[in-house]
């Protein structure tokens, strides 16, 4: 299923958030416990806002014969 472009970048934004707060919380160096916190955030919001934009269909760019298709596969 396609999804639309907009949904892309947020999946994109959200893949690079969960990326740069899992290096906070996974450090090998002593970091302040703001900084770890902070990879907390980033790692959970990185991880809604992917999970949110894998979910989005652009529902003009599904081919109706293709929906009827898997319909009758099930």
């Amino acid at each position: 299923m396609p999804t639309p472009q907009l949904f892309q970048r947020i999946r994109t934004i959200g893949l690079v958030a969960a990326s740069i707060g899992g290096v906070l919380i996974a450090a090998p160096v002593v970091l302040p416990a703001l900084l770890v916190q902070l990879g907390g955030y980033l790692v959970v919001t990185g991880g809604v806002l992917t999970a949110v934009s894998q979910l989005t269909v652009d529902h003009d760019a599904v081919d109706e014969s293709d929906t009827a298709s898997r319909s009758h596969k099930i």
